[in-house]
């Protein structure tokens, strides 16, 4: 297990190569000059200059990736052209709220989604399903950002019960959790209903239910504990997704996350912190793919990694 992990580790390098290699260039694509953003509209030619020359952006764009790399191999992202702090310094200002609304929706999305998947399987087609397959077709359909702006305007404007945004309490974390658990608790419950579905019908549930067993012992014990397996590798596909999924949602919200620095950080054509927050977020969901693959070996004892 050791070695798989060292080699799955090694894996990833390649793949932060590649996400660096397409994120330079498509930032260098968006158009619109980085120095004349940051010198402003009133800035004469000379002070553009100036502060292209101090960017680096009067290189050739192949020099410039290579110097990219090579402050990337000493763990240095470089400097905000807005702050002039080390993005590595405005990444871990932002990090934990991203993770923290991340692992609050993943949560959420887990304590619905899954009793709902159970009792769809166990009731098909009766009005109990109906009722958790058109909830789960309405989390799918609907998009973050029209969601989140629903919500504010129910529970925020109109009943004044949640405050619309920014941080403070834990009031400000319900409608961004909510918002974005939504979408992944419709896949959760979806995966969870089809496996448990086809898991019941298999022999050796058949089996535990002419031994006498409980009905809860049979769904828990024996189907469930075999149908985790599809539904690990959902969550946490998922989960690399809400990462993601944050930007829209931490937008929406005022969170003041990686998403929304990210977001900043594009409209400012601030290159180094936008490269830096998008390689954390690749790093991030290589990452949650290799504890998913760990935790078959752990849910499935047959499973051996060579």
């Amino acid at each position: 297990m050791l070695r798989y992990i060292i080699k799955r580790l090694f894996y990833t390098l390649p793949v932060l190569l590649g996400i660096s290699l397409l994120l330079f260039f498509m930032l260098r694509m968006l158009p619109g000059d980085p120095a004349q953003v940051l010198a402003g509209q009133m800035a004469s030619s000379e002070e553009v200059e100036m502060i292209r020359h101090q960017l680096g952006l009067d290189q050739p764009v192949l020099l410039q990736y290579v110097h990219f790399l090579n402050r990337l191999a000493h763990f240095d992202l470089g400097r905000s052209a807005r702050t002039q702090n080390p993005v590595t310094q405005e990444i871990w200002a932002r990090l934990p709220n991203t993770l923290l609304l991340a692992v609050l929706a993943i949560s959420l999305a887990c304590l619905l989604g899954i009793p709902a998947g159970i009792i769809s399987a166990v009731k098909p087609y009766s009005w109990l399903d109906y009722l958790m397959t058109s909830a789960a077709l309405f989390g799918i359909s609907m998009p973050v950002f029209w969601l989140g702006l629903m919500l504010v305007l129910i529970f925020s404007v109109t009943l004044h019960w949640l405050p619309a945004g920014g941080t403070g309490s834990w009031k400000h974390l319900v409608l961004p959790s909510f918002t974005l658990a939504m979408f992944v608790m419709a896949f959760i419950a979806r995966m969870t209903r089809s496996t448990m579905l086809e898991i019941l019908s298999q022999d050796y549930t058949t089996t535990a239910r002419s031994k006498g067993l409980k009905e809860k012992v049979v769904i828990v014990k024996h189907a469930l504990k075999n149908a985790m397996i599809p539904i690990i590798t959902v969550i946490g596909l998922q989960f690399g997704m809400l990462l993601g999924g944050a930007v829209l949602t931490e937008t929406v919200f005022a969170w003041p996350g990686l998403g929304r620095l990210i977001v900043d950080s594009i409209l400012a054509r601030d290159y180094a912190v936008t490269q830096g927050a998008i390689l954390v977020f690749g790093l991030l969901y290589v990452l949650v793919n290799l504890i998913v693959d760990l935790l078959y070996a752990v849910l499935d004892p047959r499973i051996r990694y060579d």
